[in-house]
């Protein structure tokens, strides 16, 4: 295609032709005509449809032209080291080509970039993130490119700076909003922060503080992207989100960073900081993580933050009051429904949750929408709808800016400004842009709205008694003669605490405010004055974490389910005592009364653990204690509301167990490998090892609080060795294994153990190896096993580990359960160890008005030891009777038999249920297993009588 016929292509621009063949020489003329012989001549004509800067740019330097046809790769998407490459060499040929200083040629380069990335946005070879992404290389590649040039400069006159150990300090240039996100705009400025490790000094012969040294840095990087030159500017800096804004120094140190936003940051400053990453610094930027971890930890709590409600209701009511103020309805970005609203609904997700939700953290708004949703903080399909309306919005932010390389996101006034947008957007008519545009602010106005409630205290301000208020004052003043129906020497004794005496401002406001709505809604209940006493200990816990005030004062329902809860259990208030951070579940009423079926709770536990540094043990035990905590919440909560029946509850405790031990397998195995590498060198089979568990762990009947009865078991060669650079032998990898599993588990940390774990069940008890090999545990159960033991085995249940090996112990367990015994034997042994139990753990002579569920006769024990009775006796005649290990379903096996008749059965089942009901209520009520000798008398003579049948000659 001739020059001037593409050129005048964009017909209202006729002049480009002169303007383009009278700068450039004839060589260079022809140089052109073949690039744009080669390149789209469509897109070419789209780029001066869209953008009056890219027409004005060209006509002013035509060499650009040749340059961004020749040189920019038009075609092709650049990620960060391409992108870096193609900087360095246009760098050196834009400053050949103008023979232009480095600041200019900084400038250069940014025009030549800019019209790249318009020509590719414009023209439908990029998406909205591929080209935010490369805007902000370009602003990152800059920075870090004029910090190289200015330290360098700087080491020159007055050395490197170094701490007072001597260690070299590199500057970090941290950058905030779009730029730290990966979202820049066509014309965005840069926020940036400016920081470095320690003080001390540089160490040339005209040495200098190590704060001035990278002050004066600082001030030159600025002025080689901010200033004003005959080449416009590079990039607009603003520094006023640094510590104390313009007044603050201009660089601060780690320490001065710490001090800062620990004693000073205000919430504002950690919503900004949400977006915040290091775009560049000089060196290797070897303690990057260090500063990004300082900054994190100011952003996130490690609790659900709900203390941050306030101060983001006020910021969202500065949103509206600026729209209304300033009338930005045309602005795509201030305006109500503008991008502004869609990134404050991810923020304020991130701000409360983004602590215990670690993959929160994520400054992409794209990434973070889809979390919101899958997390239940968003309906189902809102977070696509959002991100819909986010990208036409930027788009429309682009094609904004494109045409004058201004920075504004307000609608275009003029028509030819006006149909470049159209061109840009491939949208018809502006009718029809107005009317999609009106549609995605719809949507994001109504989430805005829906997002915080904008006066929640008019509404619970109505809900208060008068009693209560005046109950509370009271209280607060020692006037304990004013009754509110509640204890209030209990409430004086509070208020008048150490706890409470000494709390800061706000934290007291949040706890004047919460008491008084806490106390109205007692008043509803019969036994308020217990639940107060239950609940006194939790609001003691939480009064200087006053976020969790915060969060029941601002969720109804969260308060509403504690009180039902206290209600019910005086356990579950001491759990949220101990640990305030399980009320954050008490938010999502479907997730507290929904347990995830077995498959999705090991699922679950995998997910949450994905979020965790694989090398950070300490916190990998943290999180799977709170797993365990919160699932151990949720049943109580389901049982105590009789959403589960009690078998279901067992169920439920016990795959809880299950899931957190087989990833604790997991976790030990992959430190021991780590360490040692495998047993015989064998990658790919995983460990040749079992956990067994045994009593109410093998027998699937957990109850709140239960301990686990392990046995370890192995099948490799012991013989044989690892294959790491640590070699030891297989059984001592394995029995190390087992000490690391156990040290997982039974640890206590700062949310207590996982479990504790009791391995005297093992061969040989306490006096034997911590790990055995199958055959071992084959031979002393056929050898040496006493009764009990057997008794023990017929509860014993392969819980993970390598399956066949599980197959073996099954088969094993099979082989023993079923060999033939001397019955009468067999009964006294049983019988003898009952009776030694009963005398030892059940009720005392002083005792004769109270009944021991577990231990006096007629309980749990009398049940399941003439369960075990039956199994071994009888399971070479009915080897179907060894294949559970629930007393449930091994007294429906011997239903079948006529060991026991169905009466018998039916009768066994009803008490055993009964009993656990019972028992698992007063654990929640954390009461004693003793009950009035006047209860359960049918279901207790039931069992007597059977034991009696069986056992009466013994």
């Amino acid at each position: 295609m001739p020059l001037s016929q593409l050129l005048n292509s964009a017909s209202y621009y006729t002049d480009l032709q002169q303007a383009v063949e009278l700068k450039l020489s004839k060589e260079q003329q022809l140089e052109l005509k073949q690039a744009l012989e080669k390149s789209e001549a469509k897109q070419l004509a789209k780029l001066f449809d869209v953008s009056l800067y890219a027409r004005r740019e060209l006509e002013r330097r035509p060499e650009l032209l040749l340059a961004l046809l020749n040189h920019m790769q038009l075609g092709v998407k650049l990620e960060r080291y391409s992108y870096k490459e193609l900087m360095q060499v246009q760098l050196i040929h834009l400053a050949s080509i103008f023979k232009s200083s480095e600041d200019d040629s900084i400038r250069l380069w940014r025009h030549l970039a800019q019209l790249r990335i318009i020509w590719r946005d414009s023209n439908g070879l990029s998406s909205l993130f591929e080209t935010t992404k490369e805007l902000s290389f370009l602003a990152e590649l800059c920075i870090q490119h004029c910090v190289d040039r200015h330290y360098h400069e700087l080491s020159q006159s007055y050395g490197v700076p170094r701490c007072a150990e001597g260690k070299k300090q590199d500057f970090y240039v941290l950058g905030m909003g779009k730029l730290g996100a990966w979202e820049l705009n066509l014309s965005s400025d840069i926020d940036l922060i400016f920081a470095y490790p320690e003080k001390g000094e540089t160490d040339g012969d005209k040495s200098v503080e190590n704060q001035q040294f990278f002050t004066l840095l600082g001030k030159r990087v600025i002025q080689s992207l901010d200033a004003q030159t005959t080449e416009g500017r590079a990039f607009r800096v603003d520094m006023r989100l640094r510590p104390w804004g313009q007044s603050g120094a201009l660089v601060s140190s780690f320490g001065a960073l710490e001090t800062y936003y620990q004693s000073q940051g205000r919430e504002w400053e950690r919503y900004a900081m949400i977006k915040a990453r290091i775009v560049a610094h000089s060196g290797e930027g070897a303690r990057s993580d260090e500063m990004m971890s300082l900054l994190r930890s100011f952003s996130y709590r490690k609790y659900v933050d709900f203390s941050v409600i306030d101060a983001l209701r006020q910021l969202k009511e500065m949103i509206r009051q600026e729209v209304r103020r300033r009338k930005l309805d045309d602005d795509v970005k201030l305006g109500a429904g503008g991008i502004r609203e869609v990134e404050f609904i991810a923020q304020v997700f991130q701000l409360i949750r983004g602590g215990r939700e670690t993959e929160l953290q994520d400054n992409r708004l794209r990434k973070i929408l889809p979390l919101l949703e899958k997390g239940n903080y968003l309906p189902e399909g809102k977070a696509q709808q959002l991100l819909e309306a986010y990208i036409f919005l930027r788009n429309c932010e682009h094609a904004i800016q494109a045409w004058n390389d201004e920075q504004s996101q307000k609608l275009p006034q003029t028509p030819e400004a006006q149909n470049a947008l159209l061109s840009y957007l491939n949208i018809n008519s502006w009718s029809e842009f107005e009317e999609q545009l009106e549609q995605y602010r719809s949507l994001v106005r109504r989430e805005f709205a829906e997002l915080i409630d904008d006066n929640p205290s008019a509404e619970k301000e109505q809900n208060i008694s008068e009693d209560a208020s005046a109950l509370w004052q009271a209280a607060s003043q020692g006037l304990c003669h004013i009754d509110g129906g509640l204890n209030c020497e209990a409430l004086h004794e509070f208020s008048q605490s150490t706890a409470v005496l000494h709390l800061n401002t706000d934290s007291r406001s949040r706890l004047d405010s919460f008491m008084p709505v806490l106390l109205s809604e007692l008043e509803a209940f019969e036994n308020g004055s217990d639940m107060l006493l239950r609940l006194l200990p939790l609001v003691r816990a939480v009064v200087r974490r006053s976020a969790y005030l915060v969060l029941l004062m601002e969720n109804p329902i969260a308060l509403k389910q504690l009180l039902q809860l206290a209600q019910a259990s005086t356990q579950i208030c001491e759990q949220l005592a101990k640990h305030p951070a399980l009320l954050d579940e008490l938010l999502d009423i479907a997730s507290l009364y929904h347990l995830p079926a077995k498959e999705e709770l090991a699922d679950e536990l995998r997910r949450v653990m994905l979020r965790i540094e694989e090398d950070d043990l300490e916190a990998q035990m943290e999180a799977l204690r709170y797993f365990k905590l919160s699932h151990s919440l949720r049943i109580a909560a389901c049982e105590v509301t009789g959403v589960l029946p009690l078998m279901k509850v067992s169920d439920y405790l016990t795959w809880l167990a299950e899931a957190l031990v087989e990833y604790c397998l997991g976790l030990a195995w992959h430190a021991m490998t780590e360490r040692h590498g495998f047993p015989d060198g064998e990658k790919n089979c995983g460990p040749s090892f079992l956990i067994s568990g045994y009593g109410k762990f093998g027998g699937i009947e957990m109850n709140h609080g239960s301990d686990l009865d392990l046995v370890f078991i192995h099948d490799a060669n012991i013989h044989g060795e690892t294959s790491g650079p640590r070699v030891i032998d297989n059984a001592t990898f394995y029995m190390r294994l087992g000490q690391k599993l156990i040290h997982l588990i039974d640890t206590r940390t700062h949310s207590g153990r996982l479990y504790e774990v009791d391995m005297r069940l093992r061969p040989s008890g306490e006096s034997g190896p911590l790990v055995t090999t199958l055959k071992a545990f084959e031979r002393y159960q056929e050898k040496e096993a006493w009764t009990w033991e057997h008794q023990s085995l017929v509860r014993a249940r392969a819980i993970c580990g390598n399956e066949q090996l599980r197959e073996k112990f099954n088969a094993t367990r099979k082989k023993i359960l079923t060999q033939p015994r001397e019955l009468v034997k067999l009964a006294k042994d049983i019988v003898d160890m009952r009776l030694k139990m009963r005398g030892h753990l059940g009720t005392k002579d002083s005792e004769s008005d109270l009944f021991h569920i577990k231990q006096d006769a007629g309980g749990i024990v009398d049940i399941e030891f003439m369960v075990q009775y039956l199994v071994l006796a009888w399971s070479h005649a009915n080897p179907s009777l060894a294949t559970y290990t629930d007393n449930i379903r091994i007294l429906e096996a011997l239903a079948l038999t006529d060991k026991l008749s169905t009466q018998e059965v039916e009768q066994l089942s009803t008490a055993y249920k009964a009993l656990r009901v019972v028992m698992h209520r007063l654990t929640i009520e954390q009461k004693s297993n003793k009950i009035s000798v006047n209860e359960l008398v049918a279901e207790r003579n039931s069992v007597v009588a059977i034991w009696q049948r069986l056992f009466g000659t013994a």
